[in-house]
């Protein structure tokens, strides 16, 4: 070879006019995630340990690009001290995009910028693409846009859920913002649902959102949790509770509780449509000892407590959401279980919550079966 291409390093359009010529192999050494925001037309795919291993005598000359050149560079270097005949192109794909060369972008369900948007998720090994796709087919209930509800939503609407609908009849007081973060001093006054709509949509202007400025009573609730996926509790007493419960029991969708009180907070996942699959009523079946709890406005409660539950809730509900990505039946994730946050301590703790046959929601009935459809 001849000319430009002869060199160890070859800029982007150097490196194009050789490979349209025939000349070299253009070879993409970046990982997959990397790629799927767009590679050199034409571009094979390839680990610098795959092209050591299949090299053969006299083999056409493998001309490497990563992203800024700096591994196709030490990979070139690697070749041609095993005896292969390599180059690397300087300056890498963002050089080959600064030149308005030629770029293919992979199909995929995932649009460019949803793949530049979670290119982090897209990098790892147990979740890359499918554990995407999975995410924005899903669809969750948020009961509650205070405490537990702020950052459950933002997480779950930054990680791609693909429709977040939104539930809460009150509005935004400045003593909530010690602690709910969603909301800000220009949303004084404002319905808490549409002041979180507003915040989310910005957030991420691919999720589907949905408020309603409603109190969740049985009615809506029946309406709305058979058509989603996964219900987040983020509400603050105990009919409300009772009312998510209860539709989560009739519709057999899984539900993702948590509470805070002070310095200490809880979260746990419930599927009543699993064989022994606890519900919320097995953990608390007294109504009068939750209901004798405290609201945050008598007892008080640390700032940054529900911060950290309401994280744990968007973690378990993406947990779950994203199970058969590996082809791991969501069934198969424990539930039936609550962890408990001593903030002070720094101490969690977690215990299994077995199925009550007594359960007032659901326990056997009279009829000697369980509830639900």
């Amino acid at each position: 070879m001849a000319g430009p291409e002869r060199k160890d390093r070859l800029t982007p359009s150097e490196a194009r006019r050789a490979f349209v010529d025939g000349a070299i192999r253009l070879v993409d050494i970046r990982r997959r995630d990397e790629w799927l925001l767009g590679t050199p037309s034409g571009a094979e795919h390839r680990t610098v340990e795959e092209l050591l291993a299949g090299a053969a005598p006299g083999a056409q000359r493998a001309v490497l690009i990563c992203g800024s050149g700096r591994r196709s560079r030490a990979g070139a270097d690697a070749l041609r001290a095993a005896g292969i005949d390599a180059a690397d192109v300087e300056g890498g794909f963002e050089a080959w995009r600064r030149h308005a060369l030629p770029v293919d972008v992979p199909d995929s369900e995932l649009s460019l910028r949803e793949r530049e948007r979670y290119q982090r998720h897209l990098a790892l090994p147990s979740f890359g693409e499918a554990g995407q796709l999975a995410l924005k087919r899903s669809r969750v209930l948020l009961v509650g846009c205070g405490g537990l509800g702020s950052p459950a939503a933002m997480y779950l609407a930054a990680a791609g859920v693909g429709r977040l609908t939104l539930v809460d009849d009150d509005r935004v007081e400045r003593s909530n913002l010690q602690r709910q973060v969603i909301h800000d001093e220009a949303g004084l006054g404002r319905a808490k649902a549409a002041s979180a709509r507003e915040r989310l949509a910005a957030l991420n202007p691919d999720v589907e959102l949905a408020a309603i400025d409603q109190r969740l009573d049985e009615n809506l609730a029946e309406r709305l949790v058979p058509a989603h996926d996964l219900v987040v509790d983020g509400s603050d007493n105990f009919p409300t509770r009772c009312v998510v419960n209860r539709a989560c029991v009739r519709a057999r969708t899984p539900l993702v509780y948590g509470a805070v009180e002070r310095f200490e907070g809880q979260v746990g996942l419930f599927h009543p449509g699993s064989p022994d699959g606890a519900c919320y009523r097995c953990l608390f079946p007294d109504l009068d000892a939750e209901s004798a709890a405290m609201s945050c406005a008598e007892a008080g409660v640390l700032g940054v407590l529900p911060g950290i539950i309401g994280a744990m809730q968007a973690l378990e509900a993406i947990k779950w959401l994203t199970a058969d990505r590996a082809g791991a039946p969501a069934a198969s994730l424990p539930v039936g279980w609550v962890a408990t946050f001593e903030g002070l301590a720094g101490r969690w703790r977690r215990f299994d919550v077995p199925r009550d046959p007594g359960c007032p929601e659901c326990g056997v009935d009279r009829s000697g079966t369980q509830p639900g459809p």
